[in-house]
């Protein structure tokens, strides 16, 4: 697994402890019954966990009993038989193509992480990236002569992405400009995008700068590095792109994951009744 997974499967298994010690409880794995763990998912939901969250924490629980089972720890797996809660699939928020440009343009390029911060919401909207692809995002993996890039995604698989012209103009921009004056710590030169101490920026940090240009930008949206992900992948679709080539940008293992963003935003919907509906 990669490392904000073996982080994210840890998390579960210590918010298990914080319920078992919300009753004053101390229990060994093994002794943990289904009854424990349905009155641990009755916590987190009064806590106020929402029912995708909860489907992940227990997913992560799974295979930590799951682990205890094949090594003998116990014998009987007591999250097998648990259903995760029943989902709505909520469409993602996205940006328009206005509100994008707009976001972009409040980057200060004055200053000298502003053309690395162009370059960098350039490729998230260009490729469709992930936030921790971008953060891992490898100067030996970039082919921007032919145009691509090639990112190590979810379960270690490598994909080839196309990248666009601004993306690379300004990307080019920034490590030739830019990057070549930071003091690189040794081991991270191949790091694409840095901080100004010369480490690779964390998943926090351009979700950080993310939410301070959407300010400045005046866009009252709930905004993340996955809107760029989202709007890329709707915007393609809307445009008329392949489902299945949308897929393969994005790195889905399943197409239904990718079906999500076959939805049209009203304003699209509206725009082609007027256009097309004769009683229009």
């Amino acid at each position: 697994m990669s490392a904000n997974t073996i982080e994210a499967y840890l998390h579960d298994v210590d918010k298990l402890l914080q319920f078992f010690a919300s009753r004053s409880e101390e229990k060994e794995p093994s002794k943990v019954t289904s009854n424990d763990l349905k009155g641990f998912l009755v916590w987190v939901n009064e806590l106020g966990m929402i029912p995708p969250t909860q489907a992940r924490v227990l997913s992560g629980l799974k295979a930590f009993f799951k682990y205890l089972v094949l090594d003998n720890k116990m014998e009987i797996d007591p999250s097998a038989l648990l259903e995760s809660p029943k989902m709505t699939r909520k469409l993602p928020d996205t940006l328009n193509i206005i509100e994008i440009n707009s976001l972009i343009d409040a980057i200060d390029l004055s200053k000298p992480e502003g053309m690395r911060n162009k370059a960098m919401l350039e490729t998230l909207y260009g490729s469709g990236l992930r936030v921790s692809e971008l953060t891992g995002l490898k100067i030996s993996n970039l082919h921007l002569d032919i145009e691509f890039i090639k990112i190590l995604g979810k379960g270690n698989k490598e994909r080839l992405v196309p990248i666009g012209s601004e993306a690379i103009k300004f990307l080019r921009m920034y490590i030739e400009d830019i990057r070549v004056h930071l003091p690189i710590k040794p081991g991270m030169e191949d790091f694409v995008f840095l901080n100004r101490r010369g480490s690779p920026l964390s998943r926090v940090m351009v979700f950080l700068i993310i939410k301070d240009l959407a300010k400045t930008a005046g866009i009252t949206k709930s905004i993340s590095p996955h809107t760029f992900r989202h709007s890329f992948a709707t915007h393609l679709i809307e445009g008329g792109a392949d489902l299945r080539a949308v897929q393969e940008m994005l790195g889905h293992e399943s197409i239904t994951t990718t079906e999500i963003y076959t939805h049209l935003d009203r304003d699209y919907l509206r725009e082609t009744i007027v256009h097309f509906h004769p009683r229009s």
